[in-house]
């Protein structure tokens, strides 16, 4: 284990699981575990099992799951919880005056992490259901293991209550030349948003945005058709069928703007693109829980990793270069043509675009 690279991506959520297990078998003092979808499926049990043999042995585990998110409940964990595991749920749905805003504030982030030196985070959820997804998750050695720590604690503390003090929650983090960047739910400080505009704003060659889920509030769109505008050459990955049909019908509204914006529209054709990744010009990279929407940027607590360490440019560019080998282009010319009552049904969901 110790002659792993410093950094490796998997895009392959098997693979992935079982390198996250092999680390979790290997464990010595500690496990901690964030994820919005934990499943009681095939990939659940194994996790489980593995928590309970390793919880035996010593091992110190805290779990935190949205409660949203999650396909279990407590009682799933309930033999990790009677020998020692701490395990939460974030935010309990509740009823009440405000049940629709306070609900939809969600814990979207991803994290996995062994013995303050092993961290993964990314795309992906604990659960078969994305198997055939292609996903995008970085697994980093190193110090920035404690960072994360220390986030997923504040996230336990704060897993039940409604505010929190922002400028704590989403400080920036620093650590062996990579930046952790967080958002916490609200409309005036959006730093994951603010990080794609500065790096789009700063664009001189190439942007490359793959995402689920593309639905950029306006202040992102024009800083891309203004990119655009000055010669950036961008490309958009996407699906072209993701896991929620009425976001795509809402999506492909906007796809032929883009299109006469001499913006390249790629559509993912196999199944599910679940991947999170930005890149501009082979030197900034960001990736991790966020897509590019208004539910994750406003409503959603996100984790993600952003710098220019070209170690990992170098696996988001091969990772990127494989998405697009399944990739068709935008058929400008078969939108056009489009049923009226698909275009009826965009401009219905564009009053509910914050939700998707």
């Amino acid at each position: 284990m110790n002659d792993s690279p410093k950094y490796q991506l998997y895009d392959d959520p098997l693979s992935m699981f079982s390198s996250m297990i092999d680390d979790i078998m290997a464990a010595k003092h500690s496990i901690y575990l964030q994820t919005f979808k934990f499943a009681n499926d095939d990939i659940g049990k194994r996790f489980r099992t593995a928590f309970i043999k390793k919880i035996k042995e010593g091992v110190k585990i805290k779990v935190l799951i949205d409660s949203w998110g999650t396909g279990v409940n407590k009682s799933f964990f309930c033999e990790i919880i009677d020998l020692g595991a701490e395990v939460k749920f974030f935010q309990k749905i509740k009823f009440s005056f405000d049940i629709f805003s306070r609900n939809h504030r969600r814990n979207h982030r991803k994290l996995l992490i062994i013995d303050n030196n092993i961290s993964y985070i990314g795309s992906s959820n604990i659960t078969t259901y994305c198997l055939n997804w292609r996903e995008c998750t970085i697994r980093l050695t190193g110090g920035i293991a404690t960072e994360f720590i220390k986030i997923i604690e504040e996230d336990f503390k704060m897993s039940n209550k409604v505010y929190q003090n922002k400028n704590i929650s989403t400080q920036k983090i620093s650590k062996d030349g990579i930046n952790i960047i967080r958002d916490v739910p609200g409309t005036f400080k959006q730093h994951v948003r603010k990080a794609y505009i500065d790096a789009i704003n700063s664009a001189k060659e190439e942007i490359i945005i793959e995402t689920p889920y593309f639905l950029p509030a306006s202040i992102l769109r024009k800083s891309i058709y203004k990119a655009a505008e000055r010669g950036v050459k961008i490309k958009i990955i996407t699906p072209r069928h993701s896991d929620l049909m009425l976001f795509d019908i809402l999506r492909n509204r906007y796809l032929g703007k883009y299109h006469q914006k001499n913006i390249a529209i790629l559509l993912y054709m196999p199944d599910n693109l679940h991947a999170k990744v930005f890149l501009v010009d082979n030197k900034y990279f960001l990736t991790g829980s966020s897509n590019f929407d208004y539910r994750s940027m406003q409503f959603m607590h996100e984790i993600n990793i952003d710098g220019k360490k070209k170690e990992i440019i170098n696996l988001l560019k091969s990772h990127l270069k494989e998405t697009i080998k399944d990739c068709k282009e935008f058929d400008y010319e078969v939108w056009k043509k489009r049923s009226r009552f698909l275009k009826v049904n965009e401009a219905l969901l564009v009053p509910f675009r914050h939700l998707f």
